[in-house]
């Protein structure tokens, strides 16, 4: 792999991330985050792996190494989060991580000996928080794919939503039906707590992680294993602490979910931050106010993860009336946490008038994901360095970027052939196993 050393392998490496689901603008922020966490020769192999998952035969004939280098290389970038090790099929498959989620959550969740997070949390904040540069690239143009959807809290659903909700919308029942358990260091918490911003007294330890997903974490002894009872016990916390709870934004083999404060977490700031409403795709919920039980205390207003609740005046002076609040339903995430601060049960959450898209499998979400953002051409023509992939990518992804193309194939008329389609096309490459994850 000595070609691809030297000067540039950086920039080759964060085109190479840049083509993942989820887009990195290049600027000289990224270029340090990249030469801080790869070695040059981590960096060449990174390049010259498929975009998508890959076993470790297929990387021994696109690199050139020898299987005990390869192997070594492998374990070391997987162990700093830089590349994903799935058990699957009985064997394990390699892909690059996108950056999010993975190489900054992964990198704020290491600890032990050669760990600088102090160094790693303030060049993640100079490239994701200092402007909106990353938020724009994958939510600047009405994108409806998101890494993350709101789960409600259940104990806010009004009684005519609870008969409603499916099990893929319920915290608990996602734990209920996943086998393996880990949880580890909240990255965005990490991140806030090394730069002294982390105005919360919510744990830092409480970021879950569920089946395959749990798996790679503990085996790469990036989260602690623990059991179904001590996430069940996390979410009561996280009730009584009034945090949101966001999971993976698919509807089987849910991977993780995420515990989420106003103060630190990054996701919310995509929307309360820089203006980016679907960084974060809403819960089938909306939450309502009863006018009659409301007594103007803003104490909703103040819990709202994302500012989405305002106090107006109401120009009555009796005590308690002077103030009513005032819910943007643009902005409203379904959680229920403001209804969680409401003291006199004057807020539920009730069934959105649409239902909200939420891809049925991980397949379905990186396809949906990388149409949206000009990617999809990896997806399909996935060998880094095969010429005729090469023009085939630039081919096919400057159909997908014709913005027409792109609606129509996102459209609800189109979507679910469309969908159809990517998945005979990858039973077809003997893939089939992909459309299932």
């Amino acid at each position: 792999m000595g070609h691809t050393a030297g000067r540039d392998i950086f920039r080759r490496l964060g085109e190479k991330i840049d083509g993942l689901t989820v887009r990195v603008p290049w600027n000289e922020n990224f270029h340090a985050i990249l030469r801080e966490l790869y070695t040059e020769e981590e960096a060449g192999l990174v390049v010259r792996m498929p975009y998508g998952l890959a076993t470790m035969e297929r990387l021994v004939g696109l690199t050139g190494l020898a299987e005990p280098r390869l192997r070594t290389l492998l374990d070391q970038c997987c162990a700093k989060g830089l590349v994903l090790d799935l058990w699957l099929r009985d064997s394990y498959m390699y892909a690059p991580s996108p950056l999010v989620i993975g190489i900054f959550e992964f990198t704020m969740m290491r600890t032990g000996a050669g760990t600088d997070s102090r160094r790693w949390a303030r060049l993640f904040h100079d490239y994701m928080q200092q402007d909106d540069t990353f938020y724009a690239a994958n939510y600047g143009s009405n994108e409806k794919i998101a890494v993350m959807r709101t789960l409600p809290h259940e104990e806010m659903l009004a009684p005519e939503a609870v008969v409603e909700v499916l099990d893929y919308e319920k915290a608990a029942a996602i734990v209920d039906a996943a086998d393996r358990f880990s949880m580890g260091l909240c990255s965005c918490r990490h991140e806030r707590h090394h730069l002294d911003e982390k105005k919360c007294d919510t744990p830092l330890d409480n970021c879950t992680s569920m089946g395959i997903a749990a798996d790679y974490l503990v085996r790469n002894n990036l989260a602690r294993e623990v059991t179904r009872s001590e996430v069940h016990e996390n979410l009561a916390r996280s009730k009584e602490l009034g945090l949101v709870l966001n999971a993976d934004n698919v509807r089987k083999n849910i991977s993780f979910i995420c515990h989420c404060c106003k103060c630190c977490c990054n996701a919310l700031a995509g929307i309360s931050k820089f203006g980016f409403p679907a960084t974060i795709v809403t819960s089938s919920y909306i939450a309502e106010y009863d006018g009659e039980k409301c007594n103007g205390c803003g104490k909703c207003a103040r819990a709202c993860p994302v500012n989405g609740v305002a106090m107006r005046s109401t120009g009555d002076r009796r005590p308690g009336m002077k103030k009513r609040p005032v819910p943007d339903d643009s902005l409203c995430l379904g959680c229920g946490v403001c209804g969680l601060h409401c003291e006199t049960g004057a807020i539920r959450l009730v069934r959105r008038g649409q239902r909200v898209l939420h891809p049925e499998t991980v397949f379905e979400k990186n396809v949906l994901a990388a149409l949206e953002r000009g990617n999809l051409q990896n997806l399909i023509f996935d060998n880094a360095d095969r010429i005729s992939h090469r023009m085939l990518r630039g081919l096919v992804g400057a159909f997908y970027r014709i913005g027409p193309v792109k609606r129509a194939l996102m459209s609800d008329l189109l979507r679910s052939s469309f969908l159809r389609s990517m998945k005979a096309g990858a039973r077809l490459q003997g893939k089939g196993w992909l459309t299932e994850l």
